[in-house]
């Protein structure tokens, strides 16, 4: 009794929380809302109409009828306002569709480009402790849900619930001898498609998750296919390909067969709730106690009221599954923006070149649910104070883990301080707005992403709408023109997804063409010549030279020539500058940038060449 009070608690906590989900979701949506009871109006209509056939037929049968012949003015009265009815009900039916397609995609589509803009306003360190695939399903898979549901399973709910509900109520002022021999049989009915429907759905949802495993398996032998060669594994990998596969294979053999039994099941029932009513109808027909069109009436109501019962439970799970996939993007539009854009009510960085001071910064990584101002995480940066002059060179140097990438994501406000303040100009960066900041601070990290496209579209993301003239001579005052002719397509030359058409070194340069097309006062630089070959660091090198002149610099050095063409040293120690100044000093002093510089020299020493 417990365990089922229990259950029974949990179900109705479920429901509420359900309805909670779907309610804001529709606050959250103005443009479902909006016509919606016109929308129920026109549902009205198109349930009315689906009634008035066997009404008409019970008329024409009982009034059109007779021993002395047919009225045929009567008949044709009737079957002209069923002709009517009809053509309203379709009219109707098919307004009802366009509507709810229209209002749930513009609805939903702007739902999508919300969710999206709150997922870019996450800092990037709670956006790399999402699986990027859980943050792509809230934008996609779980708005489709929220849409068939819209379209499909919520329209079905409306129209087919009331078409039920009116068969039955035309069923009891038609003969309640006959009505109860449909609701005595009901219960069958409603148990066996409840008995079903349960099975069905945990079948389908096996079938769903073979899916995702299959699909996985897939993706991984295709995106691992020169791996799988070089170690010769093809026979393993096809193994295991063949058992997700036949996994599937069985998985959905055995829904099928369930829905193939759920569809003889229902057949059946609905077959013998048409013969007990043929059976009385006859017996009350021939007592006179009810009309033989009444009865064929009676036979064409069943069918309008048990179809819908039918689909009613596959509703109700599409219903269930769309409240889960809002409740999931709720939960992402919910998390709060721990590094906000102030909008209209904050200011621009002063113009001219650009300082940048932090005073006294800590950064703690947040644990799950604190915001950065609350985190209680390891301590990556503690009480950082330093101040870096308009137009000088910065490198930062440290051991991994020592804080120095964190010290760049908060001088570009990718990430907020727990503790202190850092300021742009003498502008606390969090009161800047993001228009501000983007135009006048840009890093270019490491990996040096691009985007599917052409080279130029992706150089032109660093200013939209930059013309094609100004990017041609970015090129030149970066003295790559000789690389880009080499491409044979030029600017044109397409990168491929996530750049893969070009070398990390190729991919390297374009992002610096960006940064230069972006014309930044403040440039933070993720060391751009670590992992290419010798001729495009030399071009690199180059491009660095123009690209850096008359700017604020911040490198991220791993190689510590970069510190050494320094103004100033920066090293990291353990979340603290432990020193700085010059790299001619700060090699000679004891201290940890002699000991990383020694052991860089060490690790530096040039190859013999080959002879030709």
């Amino acid at each position: 009794m417990i365990i089922g009070a229990e259950r029974k608690e949990a179900r109705q906590q479920g429901g509420t929380e359900a309805w909670t989900t779907v309610k804001r979701g529709l606050s959250l949506s103005p443009e479902i809302r909006k016509g919606m009871l016109f929308t129920f109006a026109l549902a009205s209509v198109a349930t009315a109409g689906r009634i008035i056939i066997p009404v008409g037929i019970q008329q024409i049968l009982d009034g059109g009828l007779s021993e002395g012949g047919a009225d045929m003015t009567f008949v044709g009265r009737m079957a002209l306002v069923s002709l009517l009815a009809v053509v309203i009900t379709a009219i109707a039916t098919g307004l009802m569709h366009l509507r709810l397609a229209v209002t749930s995609e513009v609805a939903l589509s702007n739902l999508r480009v919300r969710a999206f803009r709150h997922i870019h306003d996450l800092s990037m360190l709670h956006q790399a402790s999402e699986q990027r695939g859980v943050l792509v399903a809230r934008v996609t898979s779980d708005i489709d849900q929220i849409s068939r549901f819209m379209q499909w399973a919520g329209l079905m709910i409306l129209v087919n619930g009331g078409q039920a509900i009116l068969a039955m109520v035309v069923m009891a002022a038609y003969s309640w001898q006959l009505f109860l021999t449909v609701v005595a049989l009901l219960p069958v009915i409603l148990f066996s498609i409840r008995w079903f429907q349960k099975r069905l759905a945990a079948a389908y949802l096996v079938v769903r998750e073979k899916v995702g495993r299959m699909l996985g398996a897939l993706a991984e032998a295709v995106a691992g296919a020169s791996v799988i060669r070089a170690y010769g594994i093809e026979d393993r990998v096809r193994a295991d390909l063949g058992r997700v596969i036949e996994e599937h294979r069985a998985a959905a053999v055995r829904a099928g067969g369930m829905t193939s039994g759920f569809s003889g099941v229902s057949e059946l029932l609905t077959s013998a709730v048409t013969a007990a009513v043929l059976v009385v109808g006859t017996v009350l027909a021939v007592g006179g106690d009810t009309s033989v069109g009444t009865v064929v009436a009676f036979i064409f109501l069943v069918q309008l009221m048990i179809v819908p019962i039918q689909l009613f439970g596959e509703a109700i799970n599409e219903a269930q599954g769309a409240a889960a996939g809002w409740k999931r993007v709720l939960d992402v539009l919910d998390i709060p923006p721990d590094v906000a854009d102030p909008g209209p009510d904050g200011i621009d960085i002063p113009s001219g070149s650009l300082g940048i001071r932090f005073e006294g910064v800590t950064f703690r990584y947040p644990r799950p649910g604190e915001a950065a101002r609350d985190a209680t995480g390891t301590t990556a940066l503690e009480d950082v104070s330093v101040e870096l002059a308009p137009r000088s060179h910065v490198a930062v140097v440290g051991e991994t883990g020592s804080g120095k990438t964190t010290f760049a994501k908060l001088a570009t406000r990718l990430m907020d301080a727990s503790e202190g303040e850092v300021l742009l100009g003498g502008v606390d960066v969090t009161r800047v707005r993001f228009s501000s900041l983007r135009h006048r601070v840009v890093m270019v990290p490491q990996d040096g992403m691009l985007f599917r496209g052409t080279i130029l579209e992706n150089v032109q993301m660093g200013k939209p709408g930059v013309a094609r003239a100004d990017v041609e001579q970015a090129f030149v005052s970066l003295g790559l023109t000789g690389w880009l002719s080499e491409l044979g397509q030029g600017l044109d030359t397409p990168v491929g997804e996530r750049g893969g058409s070009l070398s990390v070194g190729e991919r390297q340069l374009v992002t610096l063409v960006r940064a230069a097309i972006a014309d930044p006062d403040l440039l933070v630089l993720d060391e751009a010549t670590s992992a290419v070959d010798p001729a495009t660091e030399v071009r690199i090198s180059r491009a660095l030279g123009s690209l850096t002149e008359g700017r604020t610099v911040i490198t991220i050095a791993h190689r510590l020539s970069t510190a050494e063409a320094a103004d100033r040293v920066l090293v990291f120690d353990l979340g603290r500058i432990a020193q700085d100044g010059p790299h001619r000093r700060l090699v000679g002093e004891p201290g940890p940038y002699r000991h990383l510089h020694e052991a860089w020299e060490r690790g530096a020493v040039k190859q013999p060449t080959r002879s030709r």
